[in-house]
Parts: structure tokens; C-alpha cells; sequence
């Protein structure tokens, strides 16, 4: 199902909030989800939109009485500490919830609104907290970028770094949900074992090879009942929305436990997510065509359908930036590491998700899957440290002339998402920060 333009997507629309007008990631054209708190107070956590520099409060629009009908159902799922019963009514009520708030902020608003709303339905974001916005039942990453399998093939097997299925099924791997966490959180660094070259006992400690992954979250709304698959005309309208995702990885551990069943303590101690949602209503304006190298195989019946061909990619550029501990002391800001885009994955989110129920996986309300690591053509489209240094063979230099393989303590890694397009405004995904900590911090 593709979502369809409408006049919450106009580019003329502005607010009455006024740092949402020209804002980088939160116009009034975006209003992504999230769970917040505000900070010092007593308050239960619930669910907000972002606007500019300010959080609007769904739940004090409820008590305000200010959402009628399939609107007010929603913001009413809003209150609860997660989005999860949010996510689980589906499109008609994420799309009506949306075109009402964005009603409720324009600056052309029927009623003026601002008088009375700044001081309860407003919070400043550098007044509260952001938590995670769902409660992640189950957690999937794929392995959706040909950039990056071919690369990391290349170097475990250069004469032929793709497996014979690559092209065919989507890969992917079971993750850990227990130890997903927010925007902000520091990250330890994980114990595990390894060994040093082909012989020789393995030896535990503290990991040496430390790395991230520029990877999207894609949040899943209603789910389906077991044994029963989800077609990829309709995987859609199982999709909520997207946020930024970290997914933390030890190569050293994963490169010796990895073999015969894939990843496991390697990438079960830490995933970051950010903290706003950007529904899929809202990326409308920034779909495209999916295109693959020519003379790749046709994907299969079940992971094949027209729209999706059509409008299935998500054209979101993603940027990767690192401060390290010196930096921070000399007062110097984060230095630009990669971008790559996500239109360049081999499959789309709704392959993802099909391919995912299609043995009968029953989905649900708030689960979350990881695009994989996001690498484009390019050395500067390298979505990780195990890319970028060419397993630590080609270290960066940063501007204090430190040096960097993987990640050292002290290190913090911080993704940017942004969309943008030629007569849309601008919308973004906020931030995802983590600080990689020592191990006996």
C-alpha cells in the first residue's frame, strides 16, 4: 500500500510554533511519535509529537478535549507509557491522528490556539526526557545492503564474497530486545572471547575491536496471527515507522564465535535507537522506485509486487559522526565520518517485513527490524569502522591526529537521518547518540 500525499505534506504550511518553521528535522511537515517525561516531575510517561524545539503533549490534548472521532481514539493510545496500542490500530488511525495535529499547530488553524496552549500543551525538548518509544517485544536485523555484504565478504573471501543466496532471500538474524535502549544511554564496553590468529586457546576480556553499524529501525503496527503470512502488497500497512539505529558490534568476538549460527554475544550487549518515530505517512513524499544491478535475478513471487517496485525505497541520507575524548576537551565538534543512503539497500521494507511472516512469524505491535548496516559505493559511504579502516588495515585520523581502527572509550558515535526533495520541506530524524564506556566503568 502506498501512502498518499495530502495537505499535511504542503510545503506552503507553517506553524504558530515558530522554531518549527525552517526547522532541520521537526516542520510541521514531519510529526514524528515518541515517549517522554518531564524531567524532575512525577509524571508517567506518554506519548508526544515533535514540532521545532518543543514536544506537544497528546495527553493534555485529550484532557483539553481538542481531538474528535478516529483522532481521538488515537491520541487516547497515545497516553499509555508506550506507542505499542498506538502502532496497533493501523493506518486510518495513524493517518487521522496526524492530519489533527497538524490542523491543531498551523498557523491558519480555524480557533487560534497558541494563547492557551503554550504553557500545558507545550513542553521545550530540553525539558524533558525521551524514552524509548516502544515496548520491543521482538527485535530482527537484517543484512540488507549488497555495499556492505560485499565489502565485509571481500574480506573473508575474495574471490567470492557473496554467498549464493544473497541475491535471493533476504538474510537476517534474530537480535537481543532485552538490551535495546535510547538515544543518549552509555554503552559498556562487552567482554567475550577471542582469539588472535588461526591457533591457539581463545582468551577472554574486554573487547578490542569495538565498531557501530549505521543501520533504520522499521517499526511494525498491527501484527498477524500466527501461521499466517503477510503478502508484500500488504506489508505496508504493517509498517508504522522508521528511527535510527545503532547496532553496536564486537568484531573481534563476532569473528570467532560467528560460525555455524551467525551473531550472538557480538551484538547482544547494546542497541541504540533514537527517540522519535517518523511514520511512514510522513515519508510519503520521499518514496522511489527500487533498482537493481542489471542481470540480478527477479526476486521471488512472494517478495515481488507492483507498487512496491514502484515506490517501495525510502530515500533517507544518513550521516555518521564521532567525538572522542580529547575532542570534547579541546571544545572541538564531531567530525563527519560517513554518508550513505538508504535507497541503495538491495531489498525494501516491505521485502523485509513479507519475507519475515512469510513461514507463518506472527508480528507484533511495536517489534522492531534493523535494515542492516547502511553502505553506499563509495569509501565515503562506509556505514562502519569494519568498512571504513578496511578491517583497522587503513586507520582515520581525526583532528587531534589521534588515530581510529574501532571505537576507543570515551568515543561518542552520533547518527543523523535527514529526507529531502526538490518541492517538499526538509524532514529529519533527530539524533542517535551513544558513548562507548570502559569495561569496568
Amino acid at each position: 500500500m502506498t501512502r498518499i500525499l495530502d495537505e499535511t505534506h504542503d510545503p506552503a504550511r507553517r506553524s504558530w510554533v515558530e522554531s518549527a518553521n525552517g526547522h532541520p528535522d521537526f516542520p510541521i511537515q514531519n510529526l514524528p511519535f515518541g515517549i517522554f517525561r518531564r524531567r524532575g516531575g512525577a509524571d508517567v510517561p506518554s506519548g508526544g509529537v515533535a514540532v521545532g524545539d518543543s514536544v506537544l503533549d497528546l495527553s493534555a490534548c485529550v484532557e483539553a478535549g481538542l481531538f474528535t472521532g478516529d483522532a481521538k481514539r488515537a491520541a487516547r493510545a497515545c497516553t499509555a507509557p508506550e506507542l505499542n496500542g498506538f502502532m496497533a490500530l493501523g493506518g486510518r488511525y495513524w493517518s487521522a491522528l496526524r492530519r489533527a495535529v497538524s490542523r491543531l499547530l498551523t498557523v491558519d488553524a480555524g480557533e487560534p490556539l497558541e494563547p492557551r496552549a503554550a504553557p500545558t500543551l507545550l513542553v521545550p525538548v530540553s525539558d524533558v526526557e525521551l524514552l524509548s518509544p516502544a515496548a520491543i517485544g521482538d527485535y530482527t536485523d537484517f543484512y540488507a545492503s549488497l555495499h556492505h555484504a560485499t565489502n565485509v565478504g571481500t574480506m573473508m573471501r575474495p574471490e567470492n564474497p557473496l554467498f549464493p543466496n544473497y541475491k535471493w532471500v533476504p538474510i537476517g538474524y534474530h537480535g537481543r530486545a532485552s538490551s535495546i535502549v535510547p538515544s543518549g544511554t552509555p554503552v559498556r564496553r562487552p567482554r567475550g572471547q577471542t582469539r588472535d590468529g588461526s591457533a591457539g586457546a581463545p582468551t577472554f576480556g574486554a573487547s578490542r575491536r569495538l565498531d557501530y553499524e549505521v543501520e533504520v529501525g522499521f517499526f511494525v503496527g498491527p501484527g498477524n496471527p500466527l501461521g499466517e503470512p503477510i503478502s508484500v502488497r500488504d506489508a505496508s500497512r504493517h509498517l508504522f515507522g522508521i528511527c535510527l539505529l545503532n547496532d553496536w558490534s564486537a568484531r573481534d568476538v563476532q569473528a570467532w564465535e560467528y560460525q555455524p549460527l551467525g551473531p550472538f554475544l557480538a551484538k547482544n550487549f547494546a542497541t541504540t535507537i533514537s527517540p522519535w518515530i517518523v511514520t511512514l505517512d510522513a515519508l510519503a513524499p520521499f518514496r522511489g522506485p527500487l533498482a537493481r544491478p542489471a542481470g540480478d535475478p527477479e526476486p521471488l513471487p512472494y517478495l515481488d509486487d507492483e507498487d512496491d517496485r514502484r515506490a517501495g525505497v525510502i530515500d533517507l541520507t544518513l550521516e555518521v559522526l564521532l567525538v572522542s575524548s580529547r575532542m570534547r576537551g579541546q571544545r572541538m565538534p564531531p567530525v563527519s565520518l560517513s554518508v550513505s543512503r538508504l535507497r541503495d539497500l538491495y531489498w525494501t521494507p516491505a521485502q523485509l517485513l513479507a519475507h519475515h511472516a512469510s513461514g507463518g512469524c506472527n508480528l507484533r505491535a511495536g517489534d522492531l527490524l534493523g535494515s542492516g548496516t547502511v553502505s553506499g559505493p563509495t569509501r565515503e559511504s562506509r556505514g562502519c569502522l569494519l568498512e571504513l579502516t578496511w578491517r583497522g588495515a587503513e586507520p582515520l585520523v581525526l583532528p587531534t591526529g589521534e588515530e581510529r581502527r574501532f571505537l576507543e572509550d570515551g568515543d561518542e558515535v552520533i547518527f543523523r537521518g535527514w529526507c529531502e526533495r526538490e518541492g517538499f520541506v526538509r524532514i529529519g530524524l533527530g539524533e542517535c547518540r551513544g558513548e562507548v564506556k570502559g569495561d569496568d566503568a
